[in-house]
């Protein structure tokens, strides 16, 4: 048997495959990824798993060969006070966990024990639910931003913060422009290509040319085009608009050797079968980066 050796290491949002984590390790393992991201197990927000519950899903992963790469946290998806009002337009999901902007304190200081248990260097971060004018959060954002950079350093535990549709930091010219008056390294970025997409921009070439790309940590991998009414269909990774084997060849030549992680978002063939739909794109991932 061939032994699989990557460009780049792949990893998955474990739920991705099945909210039921013991059910997701064999197709993970199945396809050669080395790293596992956590964000619901067994149904729970891996935040509000119990300390005996965090003991097992350390465990389990460690039986299967899995390091975590990232806590896929749901700090700052929540409304901004004093801020315009929300954009209705896009879908806030939330993933069994729902907290309000005086949960953030509380949140984040739990999510970075949580990393620091599973020996995981990221915690991913957001930037609020988006409004409808998104640049008068900036300066909220950036002070945000800067506050839990500074708590990172301290804690040794690297800010990753995505860019999110829903969120008021959407796209790569968004990301870029927050990052910026971010001087503390602990505050990285999680480049995701199809969120930009779905956010109005190009992601590949014209967004991916604005990042700070040394200050990519961690990267999401899904695919989608988007539909007549302005909202996306998700599809197999690497058939639709994510120009993604250019994205990685630019990946590997400006020297990123991060993960790459899957979060399918797609359904499946027949639009009911996630796990199905995991594995499919699991596999086209590992065609992407050998």
């Amino acid at each position: 048997m061939t032994t699989f050796k990557p460009r780049l290491p792949i990893a998955a949002i474990t739920d991705e495959f099945s909210p039921t984590l013991l059910e997701a390790l064999p197709f993970m393992q199945e396809i050669g990824m080395t790293g596992a991201e956590l964000r619901v197990v067994d149904g729970k927000n891996i935040l509000d798993l119990t300390e005996d519950e965090l003991k097992r899903t350390r465990e389990a992963l460690q039986k299967a060969g899995l390091s975590v790469v990232s806590i896929a946290s749901p700090v700052l998806k929540c409304v901004l006070p004093n801020a315009p009002e929300v954009d209705g337009r896009f879908q806030h999901d939330v993933f069994a966990s729902k907290h309000t902007f005086e949960d953030q304190p509380r949140l984040t200081e739990h999510a970075i024990k949580v990393a620091q248990f599973f020996g995981a260097p990221v915690v991913r971060v957001f930037s609020y639910w988006r409004t409808v004018q998104p640049e008068r959060c900036e300066e909220a954002i950036v002070k945000a931003l800067t506050g839990l950079a500074e708590l990172g350093e301290k804690e040794n535990v690297i800010i990753g913060l995505e860019n999110e549709h829903a969120c008021n930091v959407g796209t790569a010219a968004e990301t870029a422009r927050v990052v910026k008056h971010v001087a503390n390294k602990k505050l990285m970025v999680v480049w995701d290509p199809a969120n930009a997409l779905c956010a109005g921009e190009e992601p590949f070439p014209n967004g991916y040319s604005l990042l700070p790309w040394r200050r990519i940590v961690h990267v999401h991998a899904k695919d989608c085009h988007i539909g007549e009414d302005g909202k996306p269909v998700w599809g197999p990774l690497g058939t639709r608009k994510v120009l993604w084997k250019e994205q990685i060849k630019a990946l590997l030549e400006d020297g990123y050797k991060g993960f790459i992680s899957l979060e399918t978002h797609w359904k499946g063939p027949n639009e009911n079968d996630k796990p199905e739909a995991s594995r499919i794109c699991g596999w086209n991932l590992r065609g992407l980066v050998t």
